[in-house]
C-alpha cells in the first residue's frame, strides 16, 4: 500500500494528513509534495496529522526530520498530531519527540500556533 497526502493551508500553516504507509517507496514523493506546498504557499508552520498512517519506517522519520529543519530555518514550528499507537512507538524510540511537539488533534496543534481554523 502506498501513501496519500492531503494538504490544506490554514493561514500561515499547512496541515498534511497522511493515509497509508510512509516508507522508502513513498518517502521521496511525500517529501516533494510537502516542500512544494510550503514554497508555493510561503507558509511558516507545518502540522502533520498521522492518524491514518498505518506504517512508517526510518525513511518516514527522515521525511519528518527534514521538514523540521526546513520549518525551523523559516522560524516556524512542526507539530505532529493524531498519532496511532504503532507509529507513536517508532517516533518515541527515534527521539523525535524531544524536538518536535506532539498534540492530540489538529485543533490543539493549530491553537498552539495561534492559527484559527
Amino acid at each position: 500500500m502506498s501513501v496519500v497526502a492531503n494538504i490544506e493551508r490554514i493561514q500561515n500553516a499547512i496541515i498534511v494528513r497522511l493515509h497509508g504507509e510512509l516508507d522508502h517507496h513513498s518517502a521521496d514523493r511525500v517529501r516533494s509534495l510537502i516542500e512544494e506546498a510550503m514554497m508555493k504557499d510561503s507558509v511558516k508552520h507545518l502540522v502533520m496529522d498521522l492518524h491514518y498512517l498505518s506504517f512508517m519506517d526510518s525513511s518516514g522519520i527522515g521525511v519528518i526530520l527534514g521538514r523540521y529543519k526546513q520549518v525551523k530555518a523559516k522560524g516556524g514550528k512542526l507539530i505532529i498530531c493524531n498519532v496511532n499507537r504503532s507509529v507513536n512507538k517508532l517516533l518515541e524510540l527515534s527521539g523525535l519527540f524531544k524536538i518536535i511537539e506532539l498534540h492530540d488533534d489538529e485543533n490543539s496543534a493549530l491553537s498552539s500556533l495561534e492559527v484559527v481554523s
